[in-house]
């Protein structure tokens, strides 16, 4: 069952995306590194079983990638924390709510990073290549509420001039060297996160514009789909 509080969905589930299976997660995910209260409530707010397959709802709260068609994946749930956790301030430096403003996400894959970081955004532009998976992506995040999203198919690689700077950028597959025009569009003192290199070695990064240049930061080994030029 799925309700609107808010603007926001919640999810009433049984068996294994019921309550207890989503704290263990969590709490599996605190274990491991995600310390930012905030960013551990939203994976376990956000139901992850309507982002994939009726068929694969069961496995929606295991800590693992899972398809989602054309070759394209969801990315593990703690890979999502990770990467929200890196694009907000840390804790206390900032009472503004919501804590980041434009955001730009590059991949929207079937939404689900996108919906775990709305909360934290003013507005989130986020850009899709592939028109079918876009299409759904904007369909359900549409009906479970989600009023700050904005959504292009094109290509990732040119990020969304329009629309830039970019508080934070979110770039949820990996190309081979960060694109020069995703650091153009970020903000001074906006923090881009993002997997770089080929696959099954991937860095993942973040990049801060500072008053003295960008700064980059490694925070964990990650595997992701490649980062593609062009659309689909």
């Amino acid at each position: 069952m799925v309700a609107q509080v808010n603007g926001e969905a919640t999810t009433r589930g049984i068996g294994m995306t019921s309550a207890r299976t989503r704290d263990r997660l969590v709490q599996r995910l605190s274990e491991n590194g995600i310390t930012n209260t905030a960013v551990l409530e939203r994976i376990r707010s956000v139901p992850r079983h309507l982002f994939v397959d009726e068929a694969l709802a069961s496995r929606a709260y295991e800590d693992t990638a899972l398809p989602i068609g054309q070759g394209q994946t969801i990315s593990q749930p703690w890979v999502v924390a990770v990467m929200t956790q890196a694009l907000l301030p840390p804790p206390g430096s900032s009472s503004a709510v919501p804590p980041l403003g434009k955001v730009l996400e590059v991949g929207t894959g079937c939404g689900y990073q996108t919906a775990v970081l709305s909360p934290f955004a003013r507005q989130i532009f986020t850009i899709e290549r592939l028109a079918g998976i876009q299409r759904a992506a904007r369909t359900r995040l549409n009906d479970l509420g989600f009023g700050n999203i904005r959504y292009r198919h094109g290509d990732g690689f040119q990020g969304w001039p329009g629309q830039a700077p970019f508080d934070a950028i979110l770039v949820a597959a990996a190309p081979a060297e960060v694109p020069a025009a995703l650091l153009e569009q970020l903000a001074p003192g906006g923090r881009l996160v993002i997997p770089v290199g080929p696959s099954g070695q991937q860095d993942l990064l973040r990049v801060t514009r500072t008053p003295d240049g960008l700064q980059r930061e490694l925070l964990s080994q990650v595997s992701f789909v490649p980062l593609v030029e062009g659309m689909g």
